[in-house]
């Protein structure tokens, strides 16, 4: 199995050493526009293999789109980061050109391929490379949710003090800071509602650290986060390659969902060999589906900048 990331900056080289290391594909091709930077980051992946004991082979080519060739899945974390400071909707004009290059070219040579999109703003940018790439639906996925339940997660563990892995929680909304809607009545620790577990202040602070979550962290760094969020990619190629069908909160394109219709938003799904197999109708209550309207009018409102494209 093949894929695919095109980026290989710190995103992209680090889904790309999640997956070798997972042994989730036999093949991952990293493509770059700066000359031998991608080559860089493959072998000094691939120079981890004798010690980390696996066997993917990881490729790195500056531009030649014909190594490509025949990936199942595609990675596009292509754009420039955010600096701190800055929102993901100040990076729509760069990175909307940078997605439309990208897409059309890894589609001469994999018109089969499922595209996962990470190029942010995400919603926006997965709504251009679905309009871009002419694609059904179920074959452009944006990661959003995946990486912002993973915080989520995070944050309910450190405030339970309880291991993350026995936390379930997930997020929905548009992938920023004020949209995403992390959806603290459905978490759970083994079971157990963590609503009944925490003070209404304790859930409240939760849910507020997991939206500034990458702000947080790229006032920290200087620059976007990198090992979650290639983790979070490496999980979602993991369920469609294996097709696991997982319950992945990613962003997609609607058609009547949740009230909404002709824009990509983080709603649940079940994610699986052909894309997105399915999207899961939770039941919202009166507050969060207000929540979701309100994020949902934000995406459009970020929409109206691809007018160009």
């Amino acid at each position: 199995m093949k894929v695919t990331i095109i980026g290989a900056g710190n995103v992209g080289a680090t889904c790309a050493d999640v997956i070798a290391n997972r042994r989730i594909a036999s093949e991952v091709v990293l493509v770059d526009i700066s000359e031998g930077y991608a080559e860089g980051k493959a072998m000094d992946i691939m120079q981890c293999a004798s010690n980390s004991k696996f066997d993917t082979i990881v490729k790195g080519t500056t531009g030649d789109y014909s190594q490509t060739a025949n990936s199942e899945v595609i990675v596009v974390t292509s754009g420039i980061p955010r600096k701190p400071g800055m929102t993901r909707e100040e990076l729509i004009g760069t990175n909307a050109s940078v997605v439309k290059s990208v897409i059309e070219n890894a589609l001469k040579y994999s018109p089969n391929a499922i595209f996962v999109m990470v190029t942010n703003p995400l919603d926006t940018m997965t709504l251009a490379a679905l309009k871009i790439s002419g694609l059904d639906r179920k074959r452009v996925i944006g990661m959003g949710g995946a990486l912002d339940s993973a915080r989520f997660k995070y944050f309910l563990s450190k405030k339970l003090d309880k291991p993350v892995y026995d936390i379930e929680g997930m997020v929905i909304g548009g992938h920023g800071d004020t949209t995403m809607i992390p959806l603290i009545r459905y978490a759970t620790y083994k079971g157990i509602p963590v609503t009944q577990l925490l003070s209404v202040e304790e859930q409240e602070e939760v849910c507020k650290s997991t939206m500034v979550g990458g702000a947080t962290l790229t006032k920290l760094l200087g620059t976007s986060a990198w090992y979650a969020p290639g983790a979070a990619v490496a999980n979602v190629v993991e369920s469609i390659l294996n097709d696991f069908k997982r319950l992945i909160p990613c962003s997609v394109f609607l058609e009547g969902e949740y009230g909404q219709e002709g824009i990509c938003i983080g709603v649940p799904c079940i994610i699986g060999k052909n894309g997105v197999e399915q999207i899961v109708d939770i039941k919202l209550n009166d507050k969060e589906l207000e929540k979701f309207i309100a994020s949902a009018n934000a995406v459009r409102d970020t929409n109206k900048e691809l007018t160009n494209i």
